[in-house]
């Protein structure tokens, strides 16, 4: 039997629940995934809490890794016993084995294991479109960089640097100062909403900075905005203090004639040429070293539910993994 982990209603950790299914044959462009290592991103817990929402009932997850066990029709790709990840959808990935589309398979390098995949391939995405499409960052460029001690901040923040860019981290809390700066921030600061302009100010000598990257929305809105320089672009891209509010157009005039996008993985993942470009540059990233997986803490499949409360209570210092 296959298990995995579904939900009915949306809440807590505690609605995650752990469901036996029976494996099924692949289809045209689909292949049968016998599942090692499932990555758990903020992503999961928006649509378990139904702050992004997802229909009901529903199963849970968007990266995994994994041996290929059986193909379906015209696949090409990938043949029986290829070992492959993936970071898009369908949802399904919370799971000992699923069905999953052939064409968005990643086929993975001898030196790059299955949880090292599951815990960098959806983040790693992710940092690329955000340093190199969305805020293109360059020798000189000036960013901010919330969550520098989180599992995407550890990868934005030495591709940034490799990049050529002056980073300054933000964490949430001081034991997290040091990791961010081992990470390879040039400043780290410990968030407070009031304070964070001034001291921006103060370290940019008065310029501010060019691009802002900010995951935690509404607690953070104002003060990102309040860091940029004319003309400097907010990337808005999660919402971990809840969604961020709306703006008045006339504020960005304001301010500076400041730019404000709110991107997404699935619109820069959308041609399968697209999504594969980008993971093959994370995969070289990861080859050349200038940036690591970090499995901060592997959990059962069973115990999902105990991965987000500690994804959700900020108690991670690293990418979770989850084990059939």
């Amino acid at each position: 039997m296959i298990t995995r982990i579904a939900f009915h209603a949306f809440g807590g950790p505690e609605v995650l629940q752990l469901e036996q299914t029976r494996a099924q044959q692949p289809g045209p462009g689909e292949v049968w995934l016998e599942q090692a290592a499932i990555g758990v991103n903020p992503l999961d817990l928006s649509q378990r809490s139904g702050a992004v929402k997802v229909p009901l009932p529903s199963s849970l997850g968007l990266e995994g890794a994994g041996t290929v066990a059986a193909i379906g029709k015209d696949v090409t790709h990938v043949q029986v016993g290829d070992r492959v990840a993936y970071a898009t959808g369908p949802l399904g990935a919370y799971a000992s084995a699923r069905l999953y589309p052939a064409e968005r398979l990643v086929k993975l390098p001898d030196s790059v294991g299955f949880e090292e995949a599951a815990a960098v391939l959806f983040k790693g995405i992710t940092a690329q479109y955000l340093l190199k499409t969305t805020g293109a960052v360059g020798p000189g460029s000036r960013v901010l960089i919330y969550g520098a001690a989180g599992a995407v901040g550890q990868l934005m923040v030495p591709w940034a640097r490799y990049l050529g860019a002056f980073v300054i981290g933000v964490v949430s809390k001081s034991q997290s100062v040091e990791r961010a700066r081992a990470a390879g921030c040039n400043e780290v600061l410990v968030f407070d909403a009031q304070a964070l302009a001034g001291q921006v100010y103060a370290i940019t000598g008065g310029q501010k900075v060019d691009v802002v990257y900010d995951p935690i929305g509404r607690a953070s809105f104002e003060a990102s905005l309040d860091c940029l320089r004319p003309r400097g672009l907010l990337v808005s891209f999660g919402m971990a203090s809840g969604a961020p509010p709306a703006v008045e157009v006339a504020t960005l005039n304001a301010r500076g004639s400041l730019f404000l996008t709110r991107p997404s993985l699935a619109a820069h993942t959308a041609t399968t040429e697209e999504y594969q470009q980008r993971a093959r540059d994370v995969l070289q990233a990861v080859a050349d070293g200038i940036i690591q997986p970090r499995v901060w803490r592997r959990y059962p499949l069973a115990e999902a539910a105990r991965a987000h409360a500690d994804l959700q209570e900020g108690r991670c210092e690293g990418a979770i993994v989850l084990t059939p």
